[in-house]
């Protein structure tokens, strides 16, 4: 089998990956992604319908306080658009009692991106070598050989299909992920590795859904589409709508445990039961609803990640460190950011780090 050897090989083609190819084929370097996944963008997802993009991954950034990505947004000529929050929002007891309450709008302003976020992927693709971005290469053996890498694709216990060698390695995919699916020889350090498996993915624990409409009924009776419920299904709720213009929708986390969220169509159902409740009949009746589970997705969460996050972690890179064996593995993705951990902002921070 023929290694094809490269001066950088980036592994996951989420944003820190993409956004590390766009910025070494700047430079005019020899690259190659390998994406496990047979599409891009990790945890980007924008599913379309109508020519809108509806995100089930993450929706906003914040111009305010994330420098890069209102930055990169502008530099490839994309445009985003505030987040709808004029209006009263809701609130649903543990009974089920519903209650028009207070809106607010949240500090610093969100923003969501036109095109969706995928739309961002999409564009610096546009600046990145065709061949050199690889779909349905999982990465599952890394092996240090002097003064470079070697990386086999395929299944841990099988014979791998494709084989590379690299002077630099990225790894641009949660430490967790990392750590449970690629076998690294020599044996990684045990405090590395515990440090790794430690770090939560953010998102991985979460399901989230927006239900489309033909109209915006919820703007009509003035309310924002903000709601919080005590519950659920559905724990958070917010107006995930096109700008300025049809199809309108509503968004939202759902609450229960990844551990509890077994029986898709039960959980779809009991959405809609929830938003009838809380906006009306109409929003029993979306056009389109998108649903996904992330907790589901092989190539982003592993069993550590069932329990909910809470709160927002504290994010580093993993034992403090951001590359090891002598500077050949660089550490990128958000998780491992020292600033705006989990954050759009910081896996393009982490991706700029390791490119160098």
């Amino acid at each position: 089998m023929p290694t094809e050897t490269v001066d950088t090989l980036i592994v996951g083609g989420g944003l820190s990956g993409i956004y590390a190819a766009y910025l070494l084929a700047q430079r005019d370097e020899s690259f190659v992604v390998l994406e496990a996944r047979e599409r891009l963008g990790g945890r980007i997802l924008s599913p379309e319908h109508q020519n809108f993009f509806s995100d089930l991954g993450p929706s906003w950034y914040w111009p305010e306080i994330h420098p890069k990505m209102a930055g990169l947004i502008q530099e490839q000529g994309l445009k985003g658009y505030r987040q709808f929050e004029n209006g009263l929002g809701r609130f649903q007891r543990p009974n089920g009692e519903v209650q028009t309450v207070s809106g607010y709008a949240t500090e610093p302003l969100s923003w969501r991106l036109q095109g969706g976020m995928m739309a961002l992927i999409t564009k610096l693709c546009e600046k990145i070598p065709e061949n050199a971005i690889k779909l349905n290469h999982p990465v599952c053996h890394i092996e240090k050989n002097g003064a470079e890498a070697h990386v086999s694709v395929g299944e841990l216990e099988k014979e791998p299909w494709a084989r590379f060698r690299a002077k630099k390695i990225i790894l641009a995919l949660p430490p967790r992920l990392t750590a449970s699916t690629i076998l690294f020889t020599p044996d990684l350090p045990d405090n590395l590795t515990q440090a790794m498996l430690k770090i939560g993915t953010w998102m991985a624990g979460h399901a989230k859904f927006t239900a489309l409409y033909e109209e915006p009924f919820w703007r009509q009776a003035k309310l924002s589409g903000q709601a919080f419920s005590q519950r659920g299904p559905m724990g958070e709720l917010h107006d995930a709508s096109n700008n300025e213009q049809g199809p309108y929708g509503l968004t939202g986390f759902v609450g229960i445990p990844a551990a509890q969220r077994h029986n898709q169509q039960l959980l779809i159902d009991a959405i809609l039961s929830q938003l009838e409740l809380i906006y009306g009949k109409p929003a029993a009746k979306p056009t389109i609803l998108f649903y996904k589970d992330w907790a589901r997705e092989q190539f982003t969460a592993t069993k550590l990640d069932q329990p909910p996050m809470y709160e927002h972690p504290l994010y580093y890179p993993p034992a403090r460190q951001t590359s090891f064996w002598d500077g050949i593995i660089h550490f990128a993705g958000t998780e491992t950011a020292t600033k705006n951990g989990g954050y759009l902002e910081g896996a393009l921070g982490t991706a700029e780090r390791a490119v160098g």
